[in-house]
């Protein structure tokens, strides 16, 4: 079950269960129990690790201390045996809710004291809901057993287990927060979003040997990936710092799940439950007030609920010292502020904001003044809208920095790079690192970003407005006056395609020719012809094809020929590099079309890297049962019908090696829809006594065959009819084309099972008996082969739509105006001869010859 699977069996679940709990409570409990399964077999690993054998895992018991304080100072927590998932799991039958609240009680009491912070208080969300998933303990005990043996096959075995685990965590967290609207929202930044502000933070922080990073709004954990986006770039996660706090409980849990769920070391986990506005960070030794220490960070993150209201300080506040007090209608300011006040001088900081931000007035109008006299804004980045969940306002990412040299604010448009996905908006891989250049490159780029001086900003009186600097919107269509008059096309249109011009030098003059300064006259019919042929598009191909021959053969050496040896973290960013480093200077292309490409085809590549190098490369070589859901006794149950690759698809091994018997499965599966669209063209051919005459080879409804009617009903309309009966299109020739069709479609159905069972088999031995070398080549073929099929697909799609855009700007003016009016009035005049034909009453001819007369013609 790959995670894909396993996160939309969870989602399955979760609806399931909706007669007992909300869905968005249903995280509480899947969530809780997910976290448990991995503390718990994250034990289990480590006791293993230290030697401990199965068959000694019972000794694990809280009555013996040497154990417990083995155990204890090393993970920050002690499970004993009887308290484990897996034991949970292995009693079967005799499992009861009470097993469930005892490891809650017995966890909640054995945590580590140095470790308190991270795990104190944990499950209490988890403890205290148990009771809603049922009226009695038989019942709960029910429903708890459903749930544990749902996420059973999560794998957590430490060397998978984070990256599996954070994409079904992040896969929940974001379904819940879509399905239970705004509230939920409030706690979850997308994935897409919080990705954009670690990368923009980890490109500021490259060469630091320890890093702090803090959280003060931190809702799920969802920005603590930033941690992985600089581990990139300084090759640890173990030397980075994380401080989160949060206001609700129940959220600020979940924060700690998330950081410990991606293997940090609870030594470098900071957590705090409170209201960041009103309880900052005073940094002291629990009982130990003379310790005070401010917190300051290399990087804040932070996407706060946005303009809530708050209650201003009366005393003098260092965070708002020198730009402010934020309105207490609209707190957006104050999170502002304090996270740039928790910053290290040269720290930086990205926070998510509503787009008023930018421009409203009064208090937050003088706020807006200070941070760009002081020069602390470093960019603005503007985000779709509909991109957060239960929320559709436009929202805004602000970088800002304690100490900068520049006395200007980048500004860039992003609204307009997304994919949409059901209700909202999403961030692809290719928005977010055209995004990131900019950011990195700060050079204007027409109508996405813009580096605006403090000059320009002044005269604006601090307004921010995006579309004050930066001019995003389509352009109209618009149409030239003379050549929607005289014909020709217009000069200025065909200068606008001037990028092609650029790229196809020569071929403006082979398509056009001056009619006159202002027009232009195609002088070739066919357009496409004529451009797919020139010279200038030959060789602008053959540069293309010249840069990519060899890539092919370099990225199998590249991700084949070493896998083992492969950095999954760092390896897309390199591939990304040579992508680019191909297509420097080649015209037209777009390079985040290409990364977009790239990063599609990785997502599978990484998984599958993810398996060979944790397992070993004879995973390659795996089947595994192919589980699906069928109603058995009124219950859907999983069980097993056939097999699947553990990497290889069955489809890909049999369409490379087993041609001949796929070919006849696909024959067969083809034949089938055609059998019936013949079928249903006899049915459709039949008249209303056709179908009374062929009595009960109809069924009640009249609308289809009934097949095991059709050969009785035949041979009796045969003997009624004679020699009727003999002529080609006949009922009952029609009646037995329709038998025969059934008998074809049912040998073929029966032919198909028996097949497909015999290909299957035969693939999965196959795959079992690889060698390494054709494992190797397959591997190529599922990783290699899409890419560079998208790839040196692009060229041609680039040219069918320059051909495009040239034949509907010809057409564009292919009709002047006046030739437009002469075909109208040979309308009217057609309109008023039929006019003349018609005959009525005093009345009805009147209105006739009005109607003529309006037209311009005299009928009378």
């Amino acid at each position: 079950m790959n995670k894909q699977q396993l996160a939309a069996k969870i989602w399955a679940s979760a609806n399931e269960m909706r007669s007992k709990i909300e869905a968005s409570e249903y995280k509480d409990y899947i969530l809780g129990f997910i976290f448990y399964k991995f503390l718990s077999e994250k034990e289990e690993t480590w006791l293993h690790e230290k030697g401990l054998e199965d068959a000694d895992m019972m000794t694990i018991r809280e009555e013996d201390p040497d154990i417990v304080n083995f155990v204890r100072p090393n993970l920050g927590y002690f499970i004993a045996y009887e308290n484990l998932y897996s034991t949970w799991l292995s009693k079967g039958a005799d499992f009861d809710v009470s097993d469930v609240t005892d490891a809650l009680s017995a966890f909640s009491r054995l945590v580590d004291p140095h470790h308190r912070h991270v795990f104190d208080r944990i499950f209490e969300t988890l403890e205290t809901g148990l009771s809603k998933l049922g009226d009695t303990s038989g019942a709960r005990t029910k429903a708890i057993s459903g749930l544990l043996h749902l996420i059973k096959d999560i794998p957590m075995d430490g060397r998978q287990g984070y990256d599996v685990l954070g994409y079904i965590y992040e896969y929940l967290i974001s379904n819940f927060a879509a399905n239970a609207g705004k509230k939920a929202g409030e706690f979850y930044t997308p994935h897409e979003v919080s990705l954009l502000m670690s990368e923009i933070v980890a490109y500021h922080l490259p060469d630091r040997h320890e890093i702090q990073i803090y959280d003060p709004t931190s809702g799920s954990g969802s920005l603590i990936n930033i941690g992985q986006a600089v581990a990139r770039h300084t090759g640890s996660e173990g030397r980075i710092k994380y401080y989160a706090q949060e206001l609700k409980e129940n959220t600020y849990n979940l924060t700690r799940m998330n950081l410990v769920m991606r293997g940090i070391d609870p030594a470098n986990i900071v957590t705090r439950n409170g209201d960041t506005l009103v309880d900052d960070w005073p940094w002291f030794e629990e009982g130990h007030p003379e310790t005070y220490e401010p917190l300051f960070v290399d990087a804040v993150v932070s996407n706060p609920p946005y303009s809530q209201r708050w209650d201003a300080p009366d005393a003098p506040d260092p965070r708002f010292d020198d730009y402010g007090i934020a309105p207490k209608s609209k707190a957006d300011y104050a999170f502002l502020l304090h996270d740039l006040y928790h910053l290290q001088p040269d720290g930086i900081m990205c926070i998510v904001l509503p787009h008023g931000v930018l421009f409203r007035g009064g208090e937050e109008g003088q706020i807006r003044r200070n941070l760009v006299e002081n020069d602390k804004i470093d960019a603005i980045i503007g985000l779709p809208a509909n991109i957060f969940f239960g929320t559709g306002i436009p929202t805004i990412i602000m970088v800002l920095r304690k100490q900068r040299t520049r006395d200007n604010i980048l500004i860039i448009d992003a609204s307009k790079g997304f994919v949409k996905e059901g209700k909202n908006n999403k961030l692809r891989a290719s928005d977010i690192r055209r995004i990131v250049d900019a950011y990195e490159m700060r050079t204007d780029i027409e109508h996405f970003c813009r580096v605006v001086p403090k000059e320009e900003i002044r005269a604006n009186d601090y307004n921010l407005n995006i579309p004050r600097y930066v001019d995003s919107s389509e352009q109209a269509q618009s149409w030239d006056i003379y050549a929607t008059m005289f014909g020709g096309i217009p000069t200025t249109e065909v200068n606008a395609l001037d990028h092609y011009w650029k790229a196809f030098p020569g071929l403006r003059e082979e398509l056009f020719v001056n009619a006159n300064p202002a027009s232009m006259r195609l002088v070739k019919d066919d357009v496409a012809d004529t451009v797919k042929k020139s010279k200038a598009v030959t060789a602008w191909r053959s540069d293309f094809k010249k840069r990519f021959e060899d890539f092919e053969a370099w990225l199998y050496e590249e991700l084949v020929d070493e896998l083992s040896l492969v950095q999954r973290n760092s390896e897309e960013a390199q591939l990304a590099s040579e992508l680019f480093e191909r297509l420097d200077g080649m015209a037209l292309i777009d390079r985040y079309d290409v990364y977009q490409a790239l990063d599609d085809e990785w997502q599978q590549i990484a998984i599958d890297l993810e398996v060979l190098q944790t397992e070993g490369f004879d995973a390659v070589k795996r089947v595994d049962p192919r589980m699906v859901v069928k109603k058995q006794q009124g219950k859907d149950t999983e069980v097993q019908e056939g097999w699947i690759g553990h990497v290889l698809p069955f489809e890909l091994v049999q369409h490379e090696l087993l041609v001949e018997k796929a070919s006849k499965v696909t024959a067969m599966e083809k034949r089938l829809p055609a059998i019936a669209s013949e079928i249903a063209e006899i049915f459709q051919g039949l008249t209303d006594d056709d179908k009374t005459d062929a009595g009960d080879a109809i069924n009640d409804t009249g609308d289809a065959f009934v097949s095991s009617k059709l050969k009785a009903a035949a041979k009796t309309l045969r003997t009624e009819i004679g020699a009727e009966a003999s002529s080609a299109d006949s009922l009952p020739n029609k009646l037995d084309a329709a038998a025969k069709l059934f008998d074809e479609e049912s040998t073929i159905k029966r032919q198909l099972k028996e097949a497909k069972a015999l290909l299957d088999n035969e693939t999965k031995k196959t795959i079992k008996e690889l060698d390494d070398n054709n494992a190797c080549l397959l591997l190529s073929v599922k990783w290699i082969d899409p890419l560079v099929r998208r790839i040196n697909g692009m060229p041609e799609a680039i040219i069918n739509t320059f051909v495009d855009e040239l034949r509907t700007l010809s057409a564009k003016y292919a009709t002047t105006y006046a030739e437009i009016d002469e075909q109208i009035r040979e309308a009217e005049n057609e309109l008023v001869s039929m006019l003349g034909k018609l005959t009525g009453n005093e009345f009805d001819m009147a209105g006739i010859h009005e109607l003529a007369y309006l037209l311009g013609g005299d009928i009378r």
